[in-house]
């Protein structure tokens, strides 16, 4: 009886289950095609760069229409229509929904926005956080400088003991500019300067990361390691090398220490908005404060990745002090002026 339904015979049962199911998908598609046709030539409009010849009422019925489509494919899913419709209704879904719910510029466009005036923009709204980072900052520097000049046994608990190497209290002046200068001693520099990088990398991060434990952790990471940076200033200041060691700093650290200030602000931004939230509730204030210091951190991790390129190649190269200096302070000018002189906002117009 089978090979009758297979060769022209009389039908099956399982023959018509599929007639009947054809059918039904046939009159399921003729119901709504109309809707899938009018979001298809939409969508294909807008991936094409042609969003300008779309009519405003086609701009309006965008949203009504993905979501038409969207409930298709959950009544095709359902009710197993033909795999042909469903990978076609998916894939149209998938393509609208980048079109709806998807980001609304290019990488070069946000690269654009963020670099046209976001970033700066960002970190002028962090001033009053700004301040107090750098006052914490300089504080620090004190603090350690203070702490040796009236214990020398301070030195050794404020500088990492594994990279003291002959930057320890006692040693000869020689020795001490040996470090700044002498080409023998490169292999050993270079050790310290990507431990000095690593060190104040995952001090920025920190900072940021747990500005949201109300802002206190981010005030002790920026005193601590200031105040290593105060005992090796008082170090080399005690044997008349202040200038030398502050020109060798100074090629990566003036961006490095303005990243680690920046993103010190970032965490006590966030830390502000959650203690003092005002009429917003607490993870409201956070949630807007964190997108704030979200922008301000991507540029940070773009200053340390910059310091890092300084230090690895500018330090270890340039054995003239004046030469570091105008190198070093030329980064912080072009930083200062960049963050505070240049208002123009990611829409392109100025700002106040």
């Amino acid at each position: 009886m089978a090979m009758f339904g297979l060769f022209g015979g009389r039908p099956t049962a399982s023959d018509a289950a599929v007639e009947a199911a054809a059918l039904r998908s046939d009159r399921f598609r003729q119901e709504r095609e109309g809707d899938w046709t009018r979001l298809e030539t939409i969508v294909a409009k807008m991936e094409s760069g042609r969003i300008r010849r779309l009519s405003d009422a086609d701009v309006l019925a965008l949203p009504e229409l993905y979501r038409t489509v969207a409930s298709s494919l959950s009544v095709a899913r359902e009710t197993s229509l033909d795999a042909a419709t469903l990978a076609y209704l998916e894939g149209l879904v998938q393509r609208a929904w980048f079109q709806v719910y998807g980001p609304r510029v290019t990488l070069w466009g946000w690269l654009r926005r963020f670099f046209g005036g976001e970033w700066s923009r960002s970190v002028r709204m962090l001033w009053p956080e700004l301040g107090a980072a750098l006052a914490l900052m300089v504080a620090g520097t004190v603090v350690g400088w203070l702490l040796v000049a009236g214990d020398q046994d301070w030195y050794f608990s404020l500088v990492p003991t594994d990279f003291l190497d002959v930057r320890v209290p006692g040693a000869t002046r020689q020795a001490l500019r040996a470090t700044l200068f002498d080409s023998s001693t490169h292999d050993g520099l270079s050790i310290f300067a990507t431990y000095l990088f690593s060190h104040n990398a995952g001090i920025a991060i920190l900072c940021f990361a747990l500005g949201f434990a109300f802002g206190v952790p981010p005030l002790l990471l920026l005193v601590q390691n200031t105040a290593t940076l105060g005992a090796m200033l008082w170090l080399f200041h005690s044997k008349g090398l202040t200038y030398d060691f502050v020109g060798w700093l100074s090629i990566h650290g003036t961006t490095e220490l303005f990243a680690i200030l920046i993103a010190g602000a970032a965490g006590l931004h966030v830390g502000r908005s959650m203690a003092f939230p005002g009429k917003r509730s607490v993870i409201e204030a956070a949630a807007e404060a964190g997108q704030r210091a979200a922008v301000v951190m991507a540029g940070v991790v773009l200053m340390l990745v910059c310091a890092g390129l300084l230090e690895g190649l500018g330090r270890q190269l340039i054995q003239s002090t004046p030469t570091r200096y105008t190198i070093g302070y030329g980064m912080l000018a072009f930083w200062l002026v960049y963050f505070f002189a240049f208002r123009r906002n990611p829409q392109g117009s100025e700002t106040a």
